[in-house]
């Protein structure tokens, strides 16, 4: 038996730029974190005593006779990729899907993890991040971006590049050097909250992504990154990250109407009314996880005025890990 778990991410700026239809015209990066909340998949060879011959549980139950025939696309990308059959699949996270928080990819790149774990075979984290990439984009065909994919497969605080002209699955990832105490200091101004709000990522980026190889669209978005690193590793106030933030929250909800809803707007102005610098909606946009950036004493009163599910957090810095490995 295997267990692989694979953190989930909060991504800062450049969202937009790693889909491949602007990043291999104009070059892609973004800036993003991962925490300590997870998708776990626990991958073992099924015994030869039952009808079926796979089983895989997630929301649902699937027994199957073939790979062919199972239904989640994902897993059975993944295990034909590999060539497995016979196997037992389960899945837990901490997150529930459709969040905004890269947990479809974080599942691709856990399985990838874990199946190659069960079969002896040692996978590099880019090479984890680069076959996700591959199998999400090319395989699958899903109107995804490269970026939920690295950050899953590495871990940390990321500048990830996604240069122009290249494969999709091309990229490089440098980790953000902070000076002590900067990036608990990012922490205690930051509170995540679940909107409650389900969505699938690819029907909102469905909605602008076609757009993207025309004109320049997401040159603010590519600008914050750089801008948003030099605060991070700068010594000025750590407050203005914030006004980047709502700054580049509010350029991202003029690329389709699909990224923000009329709740949402009432949502985030509640907190800006309470005392928020800046924040953002998680991912593609349309529901999900709000990610808001306040100095620690107007916490509470945010808190109070979003009457939203807090979810407390730290950041992690491993990246996909095998926890248990019994093969």
């Amino acid at each position: 038996m295997i267990v692989s778990r694979t953190p989930l991410r909060i991504s800062f700026f450049g969202g937009g730029t790693d889909y491949p239809g602007w990043s291999k015209v104009h070059g892609g990066a973004v800036l993003s974190a991962t925490i300590d909340k997870y998708c776990y998949l626990t991958v073992r060879r099924l015994p030869p005593f039952f009808a079926h011959k796979n089983r895989i549980v997630y929301r649902q139950i699937e027994t199957t006779t073939t790979t062919d025939e199972i239904i989640h696309p994902t897993v059975r990308a993944v295990l034909q990729h590999l060539d497995l059959h016979g196997m037992e699949i389960h899945h837990d996270a901490d997150i529930p899907a459709r969040s905004g928080m890269g947990t479809s990819s974080a599942f691709t790149v856990g399985l990838l993890n874990a199946c190659h774990a069960l079969t002896g075979t040692r996978v590099t984290k880019s090479a984890l991040a680069s076959t996700a990439i591959t199998l999400e984009q090319d395989v699958l065909k899903e109107t995804v971006g490269s970026q939920d994919q690295v950050a899953a497969a590495f871990g940390g605080l990321n500048h990830i590049r996604f240069p122009a002209g290249e494969n999709a699955a091309y990229f490089s990832v440098e980790p953000v050097p902070l000076r002590a105490g900067r990036l608990d200091e990012l922490h205690r101004h930051l509170l995540l909250f679940f909107t409650g709000i389900s969505r699938t990522a690819s029907e909102v980026a469905d909605t602008f992504v076609p757009e993207l190889a025309k004109g320049r669209i997401l040159d603010a978005s590519a600008a914050s990154v750089a801008t948003g690193l030099e605060i991070l590793t700068g010594r000025g106030p750590i407050e203005v990250f914030g006004e980047v933030l709502d700054n580049a929250w509010t350029k991202k909800r003029m690329l389709s109407a699909a990224v923000s809803t009329p709740e949402i707007d009432r949502l985030y102005a509640a907190g800006r009314a309470a005392g928020a610098i800046g924040g953002k909606l998680l991912g593609a946009g349309g529901g999900g996880f709000l990610l808001i950036f306040a100095r620690p004493e107007d916490h509470n009163a945010i808190r109070a005025a979003l009457g939203l599910l807090h979810v407390p957090f730290r950041f992690e810095s491993d990246g996909s890990r095998i926890m248990v490995y019994d093969p």
